[in-house]
């Protein structure tokens, strides 16, 4: 926030102070306006320290103080001369003046409002390139979206996060809602996916160590210009709900190394039902006993191999054919064949992606 911008007003209340003066200090104490110039400068460390106290109006040394609030915090104190009724007033007037004017401000100029703006499409791409230069923000460089995801309390992730990458005209931590939050951070063109892993992992071993809640990453997807964040963010969205019904054990999911997963969560789901039925002509994939889906998983785990996957199993390899056998009885493919195992780990995605929406298949 300006502080030019409070001198403005302060400037003009001066007449209507009675002769008070008034002012504006920061979060430190320090007067930063003033209807009395001479005093900017000036501490009043005392003030500073009752407001975070989360006392809205007080007075103290014959001065009348009230917070002038940004979100979850104190951003500045308006004071005035005097401790009675009329003090409190202008201290109130004063209040709303700069309050209007610091949100109006802030949705201005303000580089995280602008670039949760762009990410929640909420500007018009013909203002995306204009604002940024006023902002002085690289418009051209390289920058990845991760979204972070806990079980509450964004604001404690929030403030962590902000401690991991401070670089504020680089990195941008924005708060979207009571779970999620955002980390756009500017890399290097030639960023290796094994880098924006090991990033997203910081992330996820501190929010849990600090605040002992589970953290999932989702790392969308490598983008060059600033307007093409909210494509990033997108895509983050999309690698957590992928990974929420394909990887549920994975902490960390990238859109960029989906795989089939990201196909699958794109089909319409009348597609997705017709594709099983035609695959399972003799009987649906729901006859298949528990058993039999780890004896598949650990088949296909071991890229087809019958002895690596019977020895994983610990069971002998002839009973692993004998498996491999039944379950071509019932569903009329041989997962010892390629093509048929293509066919069944694709059906089986599908199963799950439908299950997971709650459709009776």
């Amino acid at each position: 926030m300006s502080v030019r911008l409070f001198q403005s007003v302060m400037t003009q209340m001066e007449p209507a102070l009675c002769g008070r003066a008034a002012g504006v200090i920061d979060e430190n104490g320090s007067i930063v306006a003033c209807t009395d110039a001479s005093k900017i400068g000036k501490v009043f460390g005392e003030a500073a320290e009752i407001a975070r106290d989360n006392i809205d109006i007080y007075t103290e040394s014959g001065k009348t103080f009230k917070r002038l609030s940004g979100k979850n915090k104190v951003d500045y104190i308006i004071f005035c001369d005097g401790e009675d009724e009329c003090a409190k007033g202008f201290v109130g007037l004063i209040s709303v003046s700069l309050s209007q004017l610091k949100h109006y401000y802030d949705e201005k100029y303000d580089k995280i409002s602008f670039v949760k703006n762009i990410l929640i499409d909420n500007i018009m791409v013909s203002d995306i390139y204009p604002k940024a230069k006023a902002l002085y923000l690289n418009i051209e460089a390289c920058r990845v979206a991760f979204l972070i995801r806990t079980s509450g309390d964004e604001y404690s992730a929030q403030e962590i996060i902000l401690g991991l990458f401070p670089d504020k005209n680089k990195d941008f931590v924005i708060s979207i809602n009571e779970t999620d939050v955002v980390l756009v951070k500017e890399v290097k063109e030639d960023v290796t996916l094994k880098e924006l892993e090991r990033i997203a992992g910081t992330v996820v071993d501190t929010l849990s160590s600090e605040l002992m809640m589970n953290v999932k990453v989702g790392i969308g997807s490598v983008v060059k210009t600033i307007s093409e964040i909210s494509h990033s963010y997108k895509d983050a969205i999309i690698a957590l709900e992928v990974g929420k019904v394909f990887d549920t054990e994975r902490n960390i999911v990238s859109y960029n190394n989906l795989g089939i997963g990201r196909l699958v969560y794109q089909l319409p789901t009348k597609m997705c039902e017709l594709f099983l039925s035609e695959v399972f002509k003799k009987n649906s994939i729901d006859v298949l006993d528990n058993e039999t889906i780890i004896t598949i998983q650990k088949f296909f785990e071991n890229n087809l191999n019958v002895s690596e996957a019977s020895r994983q199993l610990f069971v002998h390899r002839n009973t692993l054919v004998y498996r491999l056998d039944k379950i071509y009885k019932l569903t009329g493919l041989d997962l010892r064949k390629f093509d048929d195992a293509i066919v069944f780990k694709v059906a089986m995605m599908v199963s799950k992606y439908l299950k997971s929406s709650e459709i009776n298949i």
